[in-house]
């Protein structure tokens, strides 16, 4: 039982050092894709990967072969990364906070406003032009909007959208295209509507909207899994910490912990009473 904190060690970074591989080669297989969306995700997925097998391989050396300053790095790294994904969970929480759409009176599906999104999702859409073009290039090439290219009145009224058809696939439902009068007083995204494949209302703030509430959706699932994340790090850390234990004194002459009685181990002048006491005994 000693050891098995070392040994539980071991196998998960066995298992995390397997994991790892795929995951770095996904991001190398991405960097030879021409397709835009995929290169987006192409950096994270190289960090990550590289990341979760240095830690891992750290990790797997210092448990098995009780090499000290493997496990001390390992023990660091491990920290700095339960801090950054605390971070991350927390600010995760207080961007995805706002948003969720508004409802259509007599639609299934919901209309999204940019306004009503964090200020930091949405500095990074209206700021960021390089970010929102290749969002635009990845929605373009995903053919979502064809799918609902065909749909009757009917379709409508009683079927759901996703948020970017919602918001970049057609005009706000408050649209007016008949009178055109009344068109002074509409959204602006009215305007910006062209039935054009390659325009439609990509360049509408609904279609902003929609992305937003995309990653919004995503972002909260992720932030949901990294708070199951951290206490699966925590409980590792720990086990971590007493396998670092068992190392450190596996290296020393006493292995279960130094001996601390002083009367096993006593002082110099012990020796000369000792000689002196059994003179004594045979002298008498």
């Amino acid at each position: 039982m000693q050891r098995f904190s070392n040994t539980v060690i071991g196998f998960l970074n066995l298992f995390t050092l397997l994991a790892s591989i795929p995951i770095i080669g996904a991001g190398l297989w991405l960097a030879r894709s021409t397709t835009t969306c995929e290169n987006f995700f192409q950096t994270p997925l190289l960090v990550i990967g590289f990341v979760v097998l240095v830690i891992s391989l750290a990790g797997f050396i210092g448990a098995c072969f009780h090499v000290a300053w493997a496990l001390w790095v390992y023990l660091v790294i491990m920290l700095l990364l339960i801090a950054a994904l605390f971070g991350f969970t927390i600010f995760g929480f207080v961007v995805t906070g706002q948003g969720g759409g508004v409802e259509v009176p007599g639609r299934v599906y919901k209309e999204y406003h940019l306004h009503d999104y964090s200020t930091w999702l949405r500095n990074k859409i209206i700021k960021d032009g390089v970010y929102w073009s290749t969002i635009r290039s990845c929605i373009m090439g995903s053919k979502t909007c064809a799918k609902i290219a065909y749909w009757n009145n009917l379709d409508y009224m009683n079927r759901d959208m996703s948020p970017i058809q919602s918001g970049c696939c057609k005009p706000p439902t408050s649209c007016n295209y008949y009178n055109m009068e009344t068109m002074l007083s509409q959204d602006p995204d009215c305007y910006r509507w062209n039935n054009a494949p390659t325009l439609l209302c990509y360049e509408c703030d609904s279609c902003k909207g929609g992305v937003l509430e995309n990653i919004r959706r995503d972002w909260h699932k992720i932030s949901v899994l990294s708070v199951v994340m951290l206490v699966f790090l925590i409980a590792i850390y720990s086990i971590g910490c007493c396998a670092f234990r068992n190392t450190r004194r596996s290296e020393t002459d006493y292995q279960h912990g130094e001996n601390r009685m002083t009367k096993i181990k006593p002082r110099w002048d012990y020796h000369w009473w000792r000689w002196w006491h059994d003179k004594k005994e045979q002298l008498f």
